[in-house]
Order: C-alpha cells, then sequence, then structure tokens
C-alpha cells in the first residue's frame, strides 16, 4: 500500500468512527437564531404577534433537541424535560443582557444608544454567548457551550471560557484580546478594556480540577493589557487595575495599582514614570 493510500484508508476510518454530534455553523446557526429571537435587532423577521413568537420557540426547541440528540458528549442530553428547562431560563438570561447592555451602554461615553450597543458592540456578542454557554455547561452539557464560545472568540476576539462565573452588569469596553480563563469569577459591575487576560499561572493538565484563574470581585476596572494570573489571586472589591499590570498576587479592596517605568534622559539621569 502506497503512503496515499494509506492515508485514504486513514480518513476514512476516521470518518466511520467520527461521532454524530453536528458540525459547529449548525451549533451556530441555532445560537444566532435564538439571539434573533431573544433581541429583533439582530433578526431579519419581526415576530410581532404572540402566536409566532410560540413557533418560532417550538422549531427552536426542536433543533436543540437534534443537537443534544446527536451531541455524544453531552451526558444529560437524554433527559427528558432538559429542552424545556433551558427555554424556561431564557427569561433570566434575558434580564442578565438587559443589564450588560445597560452598563455597556453607562460605561462607554461613545455609546450614543443602548441600541448602538446590541446591533455593533463585539462585547454584547461575546457576553450573550456566554451567559447561555454557561448555563448549558451548568446543565452538564458538554462541547455545545465550547463550540459556542469560540464562535464567539472568532467573531469578536474576545475569548470567554463558557465555565467563567460572570456577575451582573458585566461592561466590556473595545473587547479585542480579552481573555477570561475557565475558572474565573467576576463579580457585579466589573468593567473590562480590550487585550485583558484572567488567566493560569500552570498549565499543567493534572491541574485542570482546580481553581487556576482569578477572582474579581464586584466594581472593579480593569485597563487595557493588565494580567492578573492565578486562583489564589483576588482583585478586592472596588479596586483600579491599570494598563499592562502584571499581577499574580491578591490585592485589597479599593486599590489602585499602576504600571511603573524607568526612563534615561541624555544625561544618564533616570525617572521612574507612573502611568495613570
Amino acid at each position: 500500500m502506497s503512503d496515499y493510500e494509506r492515508f485514504i484508508s486513514e480518513l476514512t476510518e476516521a470518518h466511520r468512527n467520527a461521532t454524530d454530534c453536528p458540525p459547529p455553523k449548525e451549533i451556530v446557526r441555532f445560537f444566532d437564531r435564538l439571539l434573533d429571537l431573544l433581541f429583533p435587532q439582530f433578526s431579519e423577521s419581526r415576530f410581532t404577534e404572540e402566536n409566532t413568537v410560540k413557533d418560532r420557540i417550538e422549531v427552536l426547541k426542536k433543533e436543540l433537541r437534534f443537537l443534544l440528540d446527536k451531541n455524544t458528549e453531552c451526558m444529560k442530553s437524554l433527559e427528558d424535560g432538559v429542552v424545556d428547562e433551558i427555554f424556561e431560563k431564557l427569561p433570566e438570561i434575558r434580564s442578565q443582557l438587559l443589564l450588560d447592555i445597560e452598563a455597556m451602554y453607562q460605561g462607554d461615553p461613545a455609546a450614543k444608544s443602548r441600541e448602538e450597543v446590541v446591533r455593533s458592540y463585539p462585547g454584547f456578542y461575546a457576553i450573550s454567548a456566554h451567559r447561555f454557554a454557561h448555563y448549558l455547561l451548568t446543565l452538564g452539557i458538554k462541547l455545545i457551550p465550547r463550540i459556542i464560545s469560540e464562535n464567539a472568540h472568532r467573531r469578536t476576539g474576545i475569548d470567554i471560557h463558557p465555565g467563567a462565573k460572570i456577575g451582573d452588569h458585566f461592561c466590556i469596553d473595545h473587547g479585542t484580546g480579552i481573555v477570561i480563563g475557565e475558572t474565573t469569577v467576576i463579580g457585579s459591575r466589573v468593567k473590562i478594556y480590550q487585550g485583558v487576560t484572567l488567566g493560569g499561572l500552570s498549565v499543567k493538565k493534572e491541574d485542570a480540577r482546580i481553581k487556576r484563574h482569578p477572582t474579581i470581585e464586584d466594581n472593579v476596572v480593569l485597563y487595557a493589557g493588565a494580567t492578573i494570573l492565578g486562583g489564589d489571586t483576588v482583585i478586592g472589591k472596588g479596586s483600579i487595575v491599570g494598563g499592562n499590570v502584571w499581577l499574580t498576587k491578591s490585592v485589597p479592596p479599593n486599590s489602585k495599582i499602576y504600571y511603573q517605568a524607568k526612563m534615561t534622559n541624555s544625561k544618564g539621569e533616570v525617572d521612574t514614570i507612573t502611568f495613570k
């Protein structure tokens, strides 16, 4: 058998052994259609009668049932009532997202309206995907939440693991390059700028079951490029972490942490510069 024939044989075997889990594009299409229903700003159609809303919900339920039944990674997919359980959670998820919209509108002077936030802010799409994916994960549903989150990552440049716990009134400003790890815990009324990393100190596989990512308490602002690492690291409530700060230790509530640089002038004198 030639190398090419062996290659064909390996591909054939891979296709035979592949699970029935639908391709990512089908899962993403379902989520986008769900978001269309929750926020008509995304939708090409308007469901102006209650019956049409109910009909769309039933269609989406059937789509989700199909996705769950085909997803062999989902331990809870075959349980009766799980689809209804998910859809009964939608009012709460939408209420959370309305608070996030308000936080982004109030937190960004450039935002001219809440409508603008919904239609054009990458942070809104990213947190919408996260709120839904995180809930699926809490039900024991695997793989599908990660596909939803990774699609949001590709579309927005914002990488939020579905396992992260995020409080209400979450504001993402700009957003590109944000990374929020699996075991991160974020409180309420937190504002995060572009390039922030909430990551782990260790990437060892044996640490997968421990808390590896930081805790950000209520009313914290993390400016662009800040990196905060470690499962024991806690940023106390009301704190401000400046741009490009690197933290691996906790800071108490109401702290202000800024990056300092040293500049040498033409005379060889060194000045310390604090960026505020």
